[in-house]
């Protein structure tokens, strides 16, 4: 439970489990005039149905777990498609400066957040039946990437995983797919999503496993995402990470117990999967502050991200 031990895993997760895709796949068709029908939102419910299939019959082929269709990650990841189509861009930033985890986070979601996206463009039939089928290839390029580019790959086998959201978008013979991965591992009592600088916040809840450990929680700040310009997104396809700064908290030691720093621990636990965290928002001025719960299975595990809440703090 050393800080080095800590800082080791963390930097592991940020390199073996990129959150974000390290590079953006584009798919190019050539265009023909003859087209039968054309793709729209009444498709999307069958679109997805099939990725998820597709998705799932991966990981089982990997020996991994299989992942539920999440209703508000596909939302979320549904309004940043048709903002890259609409855009036409492709990048993790969407136009209101949003990073993947503040669009979820700040929606009310409250898992752990990975995001691909990929683009087809010029493709040859806006029809359901092809458009289905360059979604399928779009996913089947990031899930056969090999080393070192493979970042989309290892999100899709990431084996901590447990939903999943798919967003669609076709703008003229322009597609967008965004795929949108959640780690769902703790059920949060009713917290304030908003609160004034320099409050503390108080974050409860229980793991939905009583038998996994809540490992550390960080408490990361960036300021208020500010609006994109258009041409930017186009020309900086850039990989996102979690914050490099953050404040590490430890669950408190029990009585008589201390950490080899001497530090007896942060955050009430009982052994039981309940928690209690007191958030200090230690800046002045507004931003958001990304809390991250780091969770192990059992004791051996290594940390992986298995909750992330989103709280905004503004002077009003």
């Amino acid at each position: 439970m050393s800080r080095t031990r800590f800082i080791i895993d963390r930097r592991s997760f940020l390199r073996t489990a990129t959150p974000f895709a390290l590079s953006l796949p584009s798919l190019a068709r050539a265009q023909t005039v003859i087209e039968r029908g054309r793709f729209d939102d009444e498709q999307l419910p069958l679109a997805r149905e099939q990725l998820l299939q597709i998705l799932n019959a991966e990981r089982l082929s990997a020996g991994l777990n299989q992942l539920q269709l999440d209703d508000l990650a596909s939302q979320i990841a549904q309004e940043h498609a048709r903002d890259m189509a609409a855009g036409g861009f492709l990048n993790h930033f969407g136009t209101n400066g949003r990073k993947p985890y503040q669009r979820y986070c700040l929606a009310g979601g409250t898992a752990a957040v990975q995001e691909n996206a990929s683009s087809a463009e010029d493709i040859e039939s806006v029809s359901p039946l092809r458009v289905f089928g360059d979604l399928r290839d779009m996913h089947d390029s990031m899930a056969k990437e090999v080393p070192p580019n493979d970042g989309h790959r290892k999100t899709i086998f990431f084996p901590f995983h447990t939903h999943v959201g798919f967003g669609v978008a076709l703008q003229d013979h322009s597609l967008r797919l965004d795929e949108l991965y959640l780690a769902r591992y703790i059920q949060f009592d009713r917290f304030n999503a908003e609160a004034k600088p320099r409050s503390t916040v108080t974050l409860s809840g229980r793991l939905l496993n009583p038998k996994h450990f809540l490992h550390t929680v960080d408490v990361c700040f960036e300021p208020l995402p500010a609006p994109l310009e258009i041409d930017w997104l186009r020309k900086n396809a850039l990989s996102i990470s979690l914050p490099d700064a953050y404040v590490h908290l430890r669950p408190k030691a029990l009585n008589g117990y201390t950490y080899v720093d001497g530090g007896t621990g942060d955050y009430d636990w009982d052994g039981n999967g309940r928690f209690r965290a007191q958030i200090k928002l230690s800046k002045e001025e507004p931003g958001i502050y990304l809390i991250i719960f780091w969770v192990r299975r059992v004791p051996t595990d290594k940390g992986f991200a298995g909750a992330e809440v989103c709280i905004t703090s503004r002077s009003t």
